[in-house]
């Protein structure tokens, strides 16, 4: 597997062990078997926050963020598909931070094991969300086995709140025999700190992920929050790419008319004032304005009214704020994010007040990063719809606020899926294959094929274990 190293400004790719252990077939002689310590960082950084974008790429059809230009797509109307790549991507990076993870323990590299138990987790709490149960105990253990045991989705949710948790430990420890390298962490710049804030964001998320279980509990959730982010300044991105932030490659091919990247209608209208009755400013820093003057969405399953090749239908743009040309960041984590979580715990736990003023910080917060002009920014927070007084605060209010600040990221899916699609006017792609929204993807090919006697018996219409 070819893999891409970036360090401080310098660009250069090696041919790197990736998909190590059972995604292994043949042994290539070519391939570098003892990576440094800093080159795993940086992958480990690297493709960790790929994938990010590569589950929000599927996930964001489900939640109805983009759109096929092409009547009946797979992902539009809930066809399986095959995601074995996206699978592979997922344990490539996991294995390169196993592998770290190891080195760092050996060598007592604290710093480097608290960060690869961050996003060890990280990834592994992406991929459980998507699938469900899947092979994790067994899977890095002997490169011969390439039929693993899945494990049970609830068990690993566990297993991503211990890794972080398991991180904060070992930040606390005193002098670690090898610092991060600020050139070689692509995400936080060597700063521990950052990495502790982001290691309890994570904690609030995956904790507010259990709202509709039994194990759900607010107070644990606002405590993670309280050691958590401040503001803009904590968020966790990824910065450096081998070439452009790939939301920006999504871009570029639609300029070069390899149709991609349209925006669907569903959120097309609840951001252009159809929806909701209120125009969100964000929106014209997303995407373009059609030939017609107006923002319009392609309908999920439907495909494109027009001919694809002119300004008929909006998309993302070169210069959109997600995808724009440039050293765009790949947002991982916000504090827009954590600011939702808290709104949605405190109003849990019937803290009106707390919920409603973290409803509005996180609306001000993903508008600064943004950079709304102010003036737009408080017509938009102050308006009647939007600042409805804590007594008239609802969760779907949260929701909605949180669908639009969430745009393109996997944890949008888990969302919907826990506010169980209650968005207002949002219905089923046209055409949909299933007679209900999607709850998890088809397991891929890569696993029915050679573990198929592992591979769970479930469909896209049976819910994880937290979506009951």
């Amino acid at each position: 597997m070819k893999r891409v190293f970036i360090y401080t400004g310098i660009l250069f790719s090696v041919l790197f062990l990736g998909c190590k252990k059972y995604l292994d077939v043949n042994t290539d002689p070519n391939l570098v078997y003892n990576p440094s310590l800093s080159s795993l960082l940086v992958t480990s950084t690297y493709e960790s926050g790929m994938n990010v974008q590569r589950l929000g790429d599927i996930t964001s059809y489900y939640v109805q963020y983009l759109a096929s230009p092409n009547p009946g797509s797979d992902r539009d109307t809930y066809q399986e598909e095959d995601l074995s790549e996206e699978w592979n991507f997922v344990y490539s990076a996991m294995t390169d931070i196993q592998e770290m993870m190891q080195q760092a323990q050996e060598r007592g590299a604290t710093e480097h094991l608290g960060v690869g138990k961050i996003m060890l987790a990280m990834n592994l709490n992406m991929l459980i969300n998507i699938f469900g149960d899947v092979p994790y105990s067994q899977a890095f253990q002997d490169k011969e086995n390439v039929t693993p045991a899945y494990d049970n989705q609830q068990a690993l949710h566990d297993t991503t709140l211990k890794l972080l948790d398991e991180a904060l430990v070992e930040f606390a420890k005193p002098t670690p025999t090898i610092t991060l390298d600020p050139g070689s962490d692509l995400i936080h710049q060597g700063n521990i700190e950052a990495w502790t804030k982001t290691a309890y964001a994570l904690k609030a998320r995956f904790l507010n992920q259990l709202s509709k279980t039994s194990a759900y509990s607010p107070s644990e959730v606002l405590a993670a929050v309280e050691n958590a982010y401040t503001s803009n300044t904590d968020n966790a991105a990824l910065t450096s790419f081998a070439e452009f932030n790939p939301w920006n490659e999504v871009a570029r091919d639609n300029a070069s008319l390899i149709l991609d990247g349209w925006l669907s209608e569903q959120f097309v209208d609840a951001t252009n004032g159809k929806t909701f009755g209120l125009a969100d400013p964000r929106l014209p820093l997303i995407t373009n304005l059609t030939d017609f003057g107006d923002y319009r969405g392609t309908p999920n399953g439907q495909g494109r009214s027009g001919t694809g090749t002119s300004n008929e239908q909006s998309v993302l743009t070169r210069e959109g704020f997600y995808s724009a040309d440039g050293p765009t960041p790949l947002w991982l984590v916000t504090y827009a994010e954590v600011k939702f979580i808290e709104a949605e715990a405190a109003f849990r736990s019937n803290n009106r007040s707390r919920a409603y003023t973290a409803y509005q910080a996180g609306i001000r917060a993903q508008m600064d990063l943004m950079e709304v002009a102010p003036a737009a920014r408080d017509a938009y927070v102050n308006h009647p719809a939007v600042s409805v007084g804590e007594n008239n605060l609802t969760l779907a209010l949260i929701f909605k606020e949180k669908y639009v600040a969430m745009f393109l990221h996997p944890e949008a899916w888990v969302d919907a899926r826990r506010f169980d699609y209650q968005y207002k006017d949002f219905t089923l792609p046209v055409n949909a294959v299933l007679n209900s929204f999607i709850r998890r993807s088809a397991y891929p090919v890569v696993e029915t094929s050679r573990n198929g006697a592992n591979v769970p018996d479930v469909d896209m219409l049976t819910k994880l274990w937290w979506d009951q």
